[in-house]
């Protein structure tokens, strides 16, 4: 047997298309070569698979061994395909039966011991390879993450002999079990009803929540802001299935661990205000995922958000819209989800004390206007509400101040229930809605399509922040289990758009 196939996947993206290893053995001069736009980790598996296969008292072949790894247009990147390199060449030089091959796909990095090492984006390869019915052979140490797919073959090696003994029938190797997902646990540290006072920021983030729709907090410092924003995650309905497994398989192309206790939970990442545009929409010459991506279906929280680099700032614009990045380089493109929900927060002026009692901002009109257009329009346009978030009163803090609010428990079971009321309507939640869509779910009355045009003409809206205002008062109407949009919701609605009174 001269020739064998073997079958593995490249990393695209979140994406993990097939590559076929064709193995072939040629007479002439001893020598192996590999073609098919292979990088250098991927040029240097054959020093890797040679030593793997003398070290586990296999004949390495003294032919002459081309190795194509095939689509030749799609870059292979990393050391994923030394496994399957090594089973081709095995299979070819009739050291293993080369039939048994084309049911398994093959990932993993060899040692010079024969070893399996562990890769990086090992989910989506067991995603795709679920779907194509053939098994999967990987490293034990990428067997935990592997497992998350319900209805896969899996099997889990240490050693490339163990491999090899299962291919041939001798010690079949048990196949890696379902892991058990439980549903999420509320983080008991971070409860909303900690919170005291706040009761407008409050109803704000639930209705945040309820919707999916963009929140920009602005008060003095300690007010709570950080606060209300890390607190989101716990009010959020759970993920479902699909969800869950698209944010665990950014977590695994960026090498994070996607196994956590509670890797069903929704992400909640908080940049700090000197990360560059590459950080925040992800990039590099192998293009990774930024932040806004690793904050897929949850929470993104830019504190103190005039202090960011305007120009990084501006990259949020697309995404916000679209749910998805795209990065683009000289040779090669690569999309990246990124539905987030953005949270904001900053200071009403550069001193943080504009309006506070105390008088202790001094803040010149000139000043506070250059920090507040650090901001665009464009990117404030896209945040759905913006809220005050003031000093609270001395008492509130003291042990017969307010009483403890609603807790997140209780929040959580109104916002799901006004999220599945939308997902039974549309299909999706209120920030999603297309125009089309806005106009058949959010129809006003008479009365209240005048008010809104007025509200429109005084703060000089724009048409997208009049999508946004409907789409926030149909959130209102479902949290209050309505059909319609009343007058109330309109108002409640119309009184986000806060930050567009003061700019005006």
């Amino acid at each position: 047997m001269n020739f064998a196939i073997a079958y593995s996947r490249a990393q695209d993206g979140i994406a993990a298309p097939l590559v076929t290893v064709e193995v072939h053995l040629a007479n002439g001069l001893p020598s192996l070569s590999i073609v098919g736009l292979p990088e250098t980790a991927v040029k240097e598996s054959k020093d890797r698979v040679r030593a793997a296969l003398l070290n586990s008292h296999f004949e390495f072949p003294a032919r002459r061994i081309t190795i194509n790894l095939a689509p030749a247009d799609l870059p292979k990147e990393g050391s994923r395909f030394d496994l399957a390199i090594a089973m081709g060449v095995l299979a070819a030089s009739g050291q293993l039966p080369a039939d048994t091959l084309l049911n398994y796909e093959f990932v993993g990095e060899l040692a010079l011991s024969g070893e399996l090492r562990p890769v990086r984006g090992v989910l989506p390869t067991a995603i795709h390879t679920s779907r194509s019915k053939r098994s999967l052979l990987l490293p034990a140490d990428n067997a935990n993450e592997a497992s998350l797919i319900t209805g896969a073959n899996i099997f889990a090696a240490r050693h490339l002999l163990e491999v090899c003994a299962h291919l041939r029938g001798k010690a079949p190797l048990p196949g890696v079990t379902t892991a058990v997902t439980p549903a999420p646990s509320g983080d008991e540290d971070l409860d909303l009803s900690d919170v005291r006072g706040q009761h407008y920021a409050r109803r704000a983030l639930e209705i945040a929540a309820a919707g999916g729709h963009n929140l920009l907090m602005i008060g003095p410092p300690g007010t709570g802001k950080t606060m209300l924003a890390s607190r989101l995650p716990g009010i959020l309905p759970d993920m479902s299935d699909e969800e869950a497994l698209e944010t665990a398989a950014i977590l695994s192309i960026s090498g994070n661990d996607a196994l956590a206790d509670n890797w069903r939970k929704r992400l909640f990442r908080a940049p700090h205000h000197t990360a560059s545009a590459v950080a925040l929409v992800g990039g590099g010459s192998q293009p990774r995922p930024g932040e806004i991506s690793l904050a897929h279906n949850g929470v993104l929280f830019l504190d103190e958000l005039p202090e960011f680099d305007r120009r990084v700032l501006e990259v949020l614009r697309e995404p916000l819209e679209s749910g998805t990045i795209t990065i683009s380089r000289a040779a090669r493109q690569r999309d990246f989800p990124s539905r987030f929900q953005l949270i904001a927060a900053m200071n009403p002026c550069p001193c943080g004390y504009l309006g506070d009692n105390s008088g202790r901002c001094h803040c010149s009109s000139e000043q506070i206007r250059r920090y507040k257009c650090r901001i665009s329009g464009p990117l404030l346009d896209r945040i759905d509400m913006h809220v005050e978030v003031p000093r609270c009163r001395d008492s509130s803090f003291s042990a017969r101040g307010e009483s403890r609010g609603e807790s997140s428990a209780a929040i959580k079971q109104r916002v799901a229930a006004s999220r599945n009321r939308q997902i039974q309507r549309c299909g999706k939640p209120n920030v999603a809605l297309n125009n089309k869509e806005i106009e058949e779910v959010c129809r006003l009355s008479e009365n209240d399509n005048r008010l809104l045009e007025k509200a429109v003409d005084t703060l000089r809206l724009s048409p997208r922040a009049y999508h946004r205002i409907l789409k926030v008062a149909r959130t209102i109407a479902d949290l209050a289990n309505a059909d319609a949009i009343t007058t109330a919701h309109l108002t409640e609605a119309i009184s986000y758009r806060r930050l567009d009174r003061r700019l005006t």
